[in-house]
This record gives structure tokens, C-alpha cells and sequence, in this order.
């Protein structure tokens, strides 16, 4: 099928393509076609791209978790994404075809519109066509995502783990308190409902001991910047109802940045976040950032039930933040003791009665 704009991609070429975490769900046989002329993309088409200038980041996470060096010329598979990251790139998917930037070490593409000043400029890439099937229809990660099961009103006792912000402590906290399940001897799935594409906090959740772990990437989207409200609950409640029907006895799932960040506070003021959750768990860097927090969520009618996060690090911060809270303060050690279950476990079993009903 080649035409002016629809190249056949040679099976030699795709054997040496690296691919990236966020396309772990699509298989190598799936790129057919190389589709270029004027074309605008769309979150989650995956791009042909060859690496022009190293910047931020100089290695791409593979599908297996492997971080790849990259070096200029490498022809590399991206899914175009929206990209939210105060600590690191503000990005966009572009209009168009044009050369880019990939934002995130696990393969997103987009074009960055503002920078953390700690980072370098973002690693140039120039997109070489959509890749295609063999119809040359572009593909797109939706087009492999998870289905949602049929409702069977099977569920586990959900933990969710929120923050102030980026590096607040979350994914710690979460890959912890799974580990304190598991020790327990639960059965514990585990996943992060939104962010940008990238294995690392994945990775946690399975060493610290979840027997299944999925991420938004699973639903569809290679992040939920910018996403619709419905969408964003969407993946949310796919990821869990995928997890429900494995048959865990608890879930544990990350929301990523913070409070203010924009499609964290719309899903947690959402009757779906509030149908999901039986406790939340809140993770800051310094007392006043959990005590502002903890309120916000109260006022939101959320279960808040304890306080972790970086500020377990420091004694007197851990007290300060008990004291603005009125909580327990978990540190790392709290979280991963099988004793966590005497802190939150009557839920538990309270849940696993309701479910086995």
C-alpha cells in the first residue's frame, strides 16, 4: 500500500524500533503503515520519530521497564500526550506533524510550552509519520486499551492516595501501604488513575508486593492532562472494576500532582471518587501543606483517615501535622507493618463480608 502518504514499514526497520512503556499494550506486529502529509495528531496516536538533540531525557523506557540510552539518530515509537509536570515540562500535543519534544521518559511526544528551571530543554525528536495499520488507519493507544468488565457489583475495600503535589511522598506512601496489605496476607491490586506515561511508580507497586497493577496508560490515554472530566473518571473506575473482578481483597491507587491540579480536583469532587474510596490516605512534604490538605478533603465529605507523605521524615514535622490534623501520622514504617490492618482493617473485613455476599 504505498501511495504518497502511506508507506508499508519494512519488518526489519520495526524489529529495531525502540518502544516505549506507554505502548506495552500494543504489539510490534500492530505497525503496518507509516502515514505522513498534512495530518493533525490526537492524544494517544503513536508516532515513527527519530531523535534529533538529547536534552532532559537521554533514556526511553521500554515496554519491559528497561531503561534504553538513547543517541541521535534512533528511530523511536512515542504516543502524543499532554504533559502536566510543575517540577518538570508544561507540553502539548501540537497541530501538526512538525518536529517536537519527547516529554517523558516512558514515550510521550508534545511540545513544550513551559520548563522547570532545574531542567534541561526537553530532547528534540522529528516525527517520521503516524504509524498505521495495514488499512492505514493511524493507531491509537484507545485503540488497545482495557475493556471495562460487566458489572457484577463485585468490589474491594479502596484506599486512595493523594497529595499536595508532584514529590509529595504519594507513590511512597502507596507502594507501603501496599506492602503492609500484602504482609497481612491480602490479596492487593493496585493502580495510578492519572499522571503521564512512565513505569517508575508501576514498578513500586509491584515490588512492594500488589499481585496486579495497572495505570491510565492500560485505558487508553498516555496521561490525563487536559482529558475530560468523564474520561478521567472513566479510567478511574475501568481500572478499578478491572481489578475488582481479579478478585483482590484490597485496592490501594495513586492520583498524582495535587489538590489544585486540574483534573485531580475535578475527580475528587466527583460522586464516582466518592463512590470509590473507603479511605483516604494524604501525603504532603511539611505539616501546614497536610493540615490544608486534610481540610480540603473534609470539605469535600472524603473519608480522610490518616496523613503520611515526605514529612515523615522529620519527627517534629510528623507532630506539628498531628496535631493541625487530628490524625495519625503513618510513617513508612506504620504503613508497611502488617499492623496497618488493627489502624484500617475492620473496613476490610467489613468489605470482604459485602463482597462475598
Amino acid at each position: 500500500m504505498n501511495t504518497p502518504n502511506v508507506t508499508l514499514l519494512n519488518a526489519n526497520r520495526v524489529a529495531r524500533l525502540k518502544t516505549p512503556y506507554t505502548t506495552r499494550r500494543v504489539p510490534a506486529s500492530a505497525f503496518v503503515t507509516l502515514l505522513g502529509g498534512p495530518r493533525v495528531p490526537r492524544v494517544g496516536d503513536l508516532i515513527l520519530a527519530r531523535v534529533d538533540k538529547l536534552g532532559q531525557h537521554r533514556h526511553l523506557e521500554l515496554s519491559s521497564g528497561r531503561r534504553a540510552r538513547l543517541y541521535e539518530g534512533d528511530e523511536i515509537v512515542l504516543a502524543y500526550g499532554n504533559r502536566y509536570a510543575p517540577d518538570q515540562f508544561e507540553a502539548e500535543v501540537p497541530s501538526d506533524l512538525g518536529p517536537c519534544h519527547m516529554v517523558a521518559g516512558g514515550g510521550v511526544a508534545a511540545r513544550v510550552i513551559t520548563r522547570h528551571d532545574k531542567m534541561r530543554g526537553a530532547t528534540v525528536v522529528q516525527p517520521l509519520g503516524l504509524l498505521g495499520d495495514r488499512n492505514g488507519r493511524p493507531l491509537n493507544l484507545a485503540d488497545f486499551a482495557l475493556d471495562a468488565p460487566r458489572a457484577d457489583g463485585r468490589r474491594a475495600f479502596t484506599v486512595a492516595v493523594v497529595g499536595t503535589s508532584m514529590n509529595a511522598g504519594k507513590t511512597e506512601t502507596a507502594s507501603n501501604l501496599i506492602r503492609g496489605f500484602a504482609s497481612a496476607g491480602l490479596r492487593v491490586g493496585a493502580a495510578k488513575v492519572t499522571g503521564t506515561g512512565a513505569g517508575c511508580d508501576i514498578w513500586m507497586m509491584v515490588d512492594a508486593g500488589a499481585q496486579s497493577v495497572l495505570d491510565f496508560t492500560d485505558a487508553g490515554l498516555p496521561s490525563t492532562y487536559l482529558a475530560e472530566p468523564q474520561d478521567v473518571e472513566r479510567v478511574m473506575t475501568t481500572l478499578l472494576d478491572v481489578l475488582y473482578a481479579s478478585g483482590v481483597d484490597v485496592v490501594v491507587f495513586e492520583v498524582a500532582d495535587g489538590l489544585y491540579q486540574r483534573e485531580t480536583a475535578q475527580l475528587l469532587k466527583s460522586p464516582a471518587f466518592a463512590r470509590a474510596v473507603d479511605a483516604v490516605v494524604f501525603a504532603a512534604g511539611d505539616a501546614m501543606g497536610s493540615a490544608g490538605g486534610v481540610q480540603s478533603l473534609r470539605a469535600m465529605g472524603l473519608p480522610v483517615v490518616a496523613a503520611s507523605g515526605l514529612l515523615t521524615a522529620s519527627p517534629l514535622a510528623m507532630r506539628e501535622a498531628a496535631h493541625a490534623t487530628g490524625l495519625e501520622v503513618l510513617d513508612l514504617d506504620a504503613l508497611r507493618s502488617p499492623g496497618i490492618l488493627d489502624f484500617m482493617g475492620f473496613r476490610a473485613e467489613e468489605s470482604l463480608a459485602v463482597g462475598a455476599m
